[in-house]
């Protein structure tokens, strides 16, 4: 069924900058009699954040956890997807501006989510590895790869050690996942497939500067976090921060030195607000500030949602948690008043409670009327996380890798493929 190019253009155009939770549910949401939609993003895809750390330890592929837009969009005609880097906004013409072109707008939402914090220490950017992106991701997938490839050849003891040692900083939730990945290939994957590593070798440390893990859940849940990362020999640090890595050297707080070739960046987030967005609606930490309408504050007929949106309430009086029931449920929201004509129902956020994975029957979930750790918490955390995954394929290929290495231990997406530059044929 095609559309009606004159009917189509009496629409109010809405634009959405950001195809992550919040922006691709809200393009989802919208009424196709009353807008039509432009969803902007620099990749094709919808991508699954919270299970990034399981490309990185070759626990799933990476399109498992991503999904083509178009795929999704065919079935909306009147949303369409433009590919490309948004620059700047113009509010007085009401323009987008992209690396691929100028968009007009009757409407403007952005949902650009988060990019990695290095707190005033940018030259990290070069030298760590981040969990950010799908691609950033297999980077590190293959960092680990060559690491533990490069250890079995090298001769030198101190030097393969070297190789051998993981840091993370950062101990948040992706943090102690990756950690705990790390962990169960250090106790259960290194003998078996690497047998000319001794699993000793290997070391796997987690550097929180707090004191203590997963700060923004419950402390029994921060104390059973610990015990289940060493019982897999993560080496914890808490109460310590990172003050430089150079030469692969990580130098801590406290005058502590670790040799480490792979130091993996989880530290902090923050976001990366438009051009043309006025300088008081930008909160510390880059965030857009907003009414309990999602309207960005001094700004006509632009919206923010997600993590780069902050919405101050009585009970989150420094914003919203960063969180995908956040950006999910401002786009709901956001999506019933548009169709509506009318801003008057506000967002209050309802929390459905937090969970972080650890290893295989290690993970700990604090819901809203119930704490649960190990076994029941990570049954809970895969339900949660494979009704949430897009795609019945992409739900089915998740599931059988996940009973596979449940069973066996026995991943077979441990590959070190990294792109190829071809040189240049002599043209005639």
């Amino acid at each position: 069924m095609t559309t009606d190019k004159h009917n189509e253009n009496e629409l109010k155009h809405l634009v959405i900058v950001g195809g992550g939770f919040a922006g691709f549910l809200l393009s989802k949401k919208i009424d196709h009699r009353q807008y039509r939609v432009t969803l902007v993003d620099r990749k094709n895809f919808h991508a699954f954040p919270p299970l990034f750390y399981q490309i990185a330890s070759s626990g799933l592929e990476p399109a498992a956890i991503c999904f083509p837009f178009r795929k999704e969009l065919r079935k909306l005609r009147h949303v369409r997807f433009h590919m490309g880097e948004a620059l700047s906004v113009d509010t007085e013409k009401r323009e987008l501006i992209t690396n691929t072109g100028t968009i007009p707008y009757d409407y403007l939402v952005l949902a650009t989510g988060t990019t990695n914090n290095f707190f005033n220490m940018p030259e990290l950017r070069e030298r760590v590895y981040t969990l950010k992106s799908t691609a950033e991701a297999i980077r590190l997938r293959n960092e680990i790869l060559f690491c533990l490839e490069r250890a079995c050849t090298c001769a030198d003891a101190e030097s393969r050690r070297t190789l051998l040692c993981f840091t993370v900083v950062g101990g948040g939730p992706t943090g102690v996942e990756i950690a705990g990945a790390l962990g169960e290939m250090k106790k259960y994957i290194l003998a078996r497939e690497y047998p000319e590593i001794s699993p000793s070798d290997m070391r796997v440390v987690i550097v929180e500067g707090s004191d203590r893990l997963l700060q923004n859940m419950s402390t029994e849940a921060s104390t059973k976090s610990r015990q289940y990362l060493e019982e897999l020999e993560v080496e914890v640090m808490t109460g310590h921060t990172m003050k430089s890595f150079e030469n692969y050297v990580a130098s801590l707080d406290n005058g502590e030195q670790i040799k480490s070739h792979t130091l993996i960046w989880t530290a902090g987030i923050t976001g990366q607000p438009l051009e043309g967005i006025p300088a008081e609606s930008i909160a510390r930490g880059k965030r857009i500030i907003t009414d309990e309408y999602n309207r960005v504050k001094g700004c006509d007929r632009i919206f923010a949602i997600g993590d780069i949106a902050l919405l101050t309430e009585k009970n989150y009086p420094k914003g919203h948690p960063q969180v995908a029931q956040v950006a999910i449920q401002q786009s709901e929201l956001l999506a019933q008043n548009l169709n509506k004509g009318s801003f008057d129902t506000p967002f209050h956020y309802k929390d459905k409670g937090n969970m972080a994975t650890i290893g295989r029957n290690k993970a700990v979930a604090d819901l809203p009327h119930l704490k649960l750790y190990g076994r029941p918490a990570w049954f809970t955390w895969m339900g949660v996380h494979l009704v949430s995954i897009l795609g019945m394929k992409n739900k089915i290929i998740t599931l059988l890798n996940w009973c596979w290495y449940y069973f066996t231990y026995n991943a077979t997406l441990r590959l070190l493929i990294r792109p190829t530059r071809f040189p240049k044929r002599n043209e005639e």
